[in-house]
C-alpha cells in the first residue's frame, strides 16, 4: 500500500461502513463484522483487492487504534471507581486469569510446547474481547445485570493484565526465533525510570497544557492536542523499549481525574473507533484460512477446548465465589469464553520476541477468531435452554420477598439517612439504586441495597411494591425522579409516596402528579442553619425559633399558592417581588405580639395576645 489509491480507500471505507451494521443486524458483534470484511478483502477471500503485504502494512497503521483504545481505558480508571469495584476486579478477575492461564498453559505443555511458550499462550488466551463481549452484553440487555457487571470487572482486570504482558513479552522468549533477545536488568531499570518520568511529568504538566489549549476555544486544536499527547507518550515509551500500548494506557490513567477527561474522550473516540475497525479488518485480511482447510480437526479441537475451559472456569468462579445462580453464572462464562483482540497484538509481539513460531501464531489467530464467532450462537442456545427449563434470567438484582415494607428509590445521601432510622426501628425496607458503583460502595459500610431501576415496572414488582406500606422517592436526578413517580402513581395508586424535591419547580411537578408529601431537600437544613446564624448574631433562642417557624409556615403556604401559577414565569416573578414585604410584615407582627406578651400580667398575656392575633 505504498501507493494507496482512491479505489483502495473507497473499498476500505465501504467495508468499515457496511460491515458493522450488517453484523449487528445478523445478531453478531461489530468485531466479527470487521473480521469478516477483512477475510473477504484479503488474499484468502475475493482475489484482487489486498495482498498479504498490503494487509501487513495496513495492520501496522491500524495498531494505533489499539493504542487509542488503551488510552480511553486509562481515562475510565478513576481511583474511586477502581476502589469501589476492587473485590470483583482484582478478586474475580485475577482468579479467572490465573486459573484459566494455568489450565490452558497445561494443555499447551501437553502439545509439547516449551514451558515459556506454554505460559505465554495460556496468559494470552485467558484474555477475552473487551470490545466484543461488552457489545454482546449490551445488545442482549445484560450489561446492567449482576453477571454483566462482574463481566465488566473481569474485562477491566484483563485489560490491566494485557499492558504488562505486552511489555514483558521478551521475558518469555525461547530460542525458536533467531535474534530474539530477553529483557536484561539494565533495560528493566531503564523502563521503570521512563515510566516514573512519564507519571511525574504527566501529573504536573498535562492538565496545565490542556488548560492553555482549551482557552483558545478552538475544537480542532483540542483534538490535535489529545492525539499529540498520545503520540508523544507512545514515542517516549518506544524509545525506552516499551510498548506503545503501555504508554497510551499510562497517559489515559494520568488524565482520569482531569477536568478535560470527557472532552478528550469525545475528541478521540471517533478516531479510536475507526482505527480499531480498521485493525480488525486488517486482522481478517491477515488470517491464514488455508490452515483451517489444512488442519480442520486440530483447529476445531482448539476452539472447543478454549471455549470450554474459559466458560467453565468463569462460570464456576461466578457461582462459588460471587454467589451467582447457575443460569447467570453460565451467561457470565459464555459471554467471556472467546479469545480477545489483545491476542492478535500479543501473538504478533510473541513472534517478534521469539516466544512463538509464526505458523503456530497464525493457527491461534484463526482459533481466537472462530471463538468470537461461536459466542453469539452459544448465548442464544443458552437462552433457549434456560427458557425451556423455566430459568428466566434476571436483568437486575432480585430483592428479597417482603410484605409491609418501605421501598427507598435512590440510595444516596437522603435515602441512606432514612434507611438508618428505619433499620434502627426495625422497620423493613428495600433500597433500590440504578448506580452499580453506589450499591457496591454502601455494602462496604454494612448497608444493603439492590441494583435496579425503580422506574421499571418489573423491578417494582420484584420489590413487591403492591404490598409495601410506603414509597420513599429519594432519586437525585429530577427527570428520573419524575419518571419513577409517574410509574408508581399509575400502577400503585394507593401506595403513599414521600418524595424528595431538588427545588420548587420539582416540587410543583410532583404536586401535578397528586403527590402531597413533598419535601424539598435543602429546605429544613437551611432553616436549621439560619437559626444558628441568628443566635450567633445575638438574637435570643426563643425569638430565632419564632422567626424560623413564621418563615416556614409562610414559605410552605407560598409553595401551594405558587403552584397555581408555576408555569407562568411573569406571575412568579411578581409574587417574588411582593414576598419580601409580606415577610417583613409578618416578622413585625410577631415582634409586636412578643412585646405585648411580655408586658401583660403573668397568665393573661398569652391569652390576650392570641385573642388579638
Amino acid at each position: 500500500m505504498a501507493d494507496v489509491t482512491l479505489n483502495e480507500i473507497a473499498v476500505l471505507l465501504a467495508a468499515l461502513a457496511l460491515a458493522a451494521p450488517l453484523a449487528k443486524w445478523m445478531g453478531m458483534g461489530t468485531v466479527l463484522g470487521y473480521l469478516g470484511a477483512g477475510v473477504l478483502l484479503g488474499p484468502f477471500g475475493v482475489q484482487g483487492f489486498f495482498s498479504a503485504s498490503d494487509a501487513k502494512e495496513l495492520l501496522h497503521l491500524a495498531e494505533f487504534g489499539v493504542v487509542l483504545l488503551l488510552f480511553l481505558i486509562g481515562l475510565e480508571l478513576k481511583p474511586k471507581r477502581l476502589w469501589s469495584m476492587r473485590s470483583a476486579i482484582f478478586g474475580l478477575g485475577g482468579a479467572q486469569v490465573a486459573l484459566t492461564a494455568l489450565v490452558l498453559g497445561a494443555l499447551a505443555l501437553a502439545l509439547r510446547l516449551p514451558w515459556q511458550s506454554a505460559a505465554f499462550v495460556g496468559l494470552v488466551l485467558a484474555l477475552s474481547s473487551t470490545a466484543f463481549a461488552l457489545q454482546v452484553l449490551e445488545e442482549n440487555g445484560e450489561l446492567g445485570a449482576r453477571h454483566g457487571r462482574l463481566a465488566f470487572a473481569v474485562l477491566l482486570f484483563q485489560d490491566l493484565a494485557a499492558i504488562p504482558l505486552i511489555a514483558l513479552a521478551p521475558l518469555f522468549a525461547v530460542t525458536a526465533t533467531v535474534g530474539a533477545s530477553g529483557m536484561d536488568l539494565l533495560a528493566a531499570a531503564k523502563a521503570l525510570a521512563v515510566i516514573a518520568g512519564v507519571v511525574i511529568t504527566g501529573r504536573f504538566v498535562l492538565d496545565p497544557v490542556l488548560r492553555i489549549v482549551a482557552r483558545a476555544k478552538v475544537k480542532e486544536a483540542m483534538t490535535a492536542a489529545a492525539l499529540l499527547l498520545v503520540v508523544l507518550v507512545t514515542l517516549v515509551m518506544q524509545a525506552a523499549g516499551l510498548s506503545a500500548s503501555l504508554g497510551a494506557f499510562l497517559a489515559g490513567a494520568l488524565l482520569a481525574e482531569s477536568t478535560y477527561r470527557h472532552e478528550l474522550e469525545a475528541d478521540i473516540a471517533p478516531f479510536q473507533g475507526l482505527l480499531l475497525g480498521l485493525f480488525f479488518t486488517a486482522i481478517g485480511m491477515s488470517l491464514n484460512l488455508a490452515l483451517l482447510v489444512k488442519y480442520p480437526l486440530v483447529v476445531t479441537a482448539l476452539v472447543l477446548g478454549l471455549v470450554t475451559v474459559k466458560a467453565s472456569v468463569l462460570a464456576g468462579l461466578g457461582h462459588w465465589r460471587d454467589g451467582l445462580p447457575w443460569p447467570a453464572a453460565r451467561r457470565l462464562g459464555l459471554s467471556l469464553s472467546q479469545g480477545g483482540e489483545f491476542a492478535f497484538l500479543l501473538l504478533t509481539a510473541g513472534v517478534a520476541a521469539g516466544v512463538l513460531f509464526q505458523q503456530f501464531a497464525e493457527v491461534l489467530n484463526v482459533v481466537v477468531t472462530l471463538s468470537m464467532l461461536a459466542t453469539p450462537p452459544l448465548l442464544i442456545a443458552d437462552r433457549h435452554m434456560a427458557a425451556r427449563k423455566g430459568q428466566p434470567l434476571a436483568v437486575y438484582d432480585t430483592p428479597p420477598h417482603s410484605d409491609g415494607h418501605v421501598i427507598i428509590a435512590g440510595f444516596g445521601r437522603v435515602g441512606q439517612v432514612i434507611a438508618r432510622i428505619l433499620r434502627a426501628k426495625k422497620i423493613p425496607f428495600t433500597a433500590l439504586d440504578i448506580s452499580a458503583e453506589q450499591v457496591e460502595f454502601v455494602k462496604k459500610f454494612g448497608s444493603q441495597a439492590f441494583f435496579g431501576d425503580a422506574s421499571r415496572l418489573d423491578i417494582l414488582e420484584a420489590a413487591n411494591a403492591g404490598k409495601a406500606r410506603a414509597f420513599v422517592l429519594a432519586i437525585d436526578d429530577v427527570e428520573a425522579s419524575m419518571q419513577t413517580a409517574a410509574i408508581v402513581r399509575q400502577h400503585y395508586p394507593k401506595l403513599p409516596i414521600h418524595a424528595r424535591a431538588r427545588n420548587r419547580t420539582h416540587a410543583h411537578r410532583l404536586l401535578d402528579l397528586g403527590i402531597s408529601n413533598v419535601h424539598r431537600e435543602t429546605f429544613h437544613s437551611s432553616l436549621a442553619m439560619t437559626r444558628h446564624v441568628l443566635t450567633g448574631l445575638g438574637i435570643s433562642e426563643r425569638e430565632a425559633r419564632s422567626m424560623i417557624a413564621t418563615f416556614q409556615a409562610h414559605d410552605e403556604r407560598r409553595l401551594i399558592e405558587d403552584y397555581k401559577h408555576y408555569t407562568d414565569l411573569e406571575k412568579l416573578q411578581e409574587k417574588a417581588r411582593t414576598d419580601a414585604s409580606r415577610l417583613e410584615k409578618l416578622f413585625a407582627e410577631d415582634s409586636a405580639e412578643a412585646a405585648a406578651a411580655e408586658a401583660a400580667p403573668m397568665g393573661a398575656g398569652k391569652g390576650a395576645a392570641k385573642k388579638e392575633r
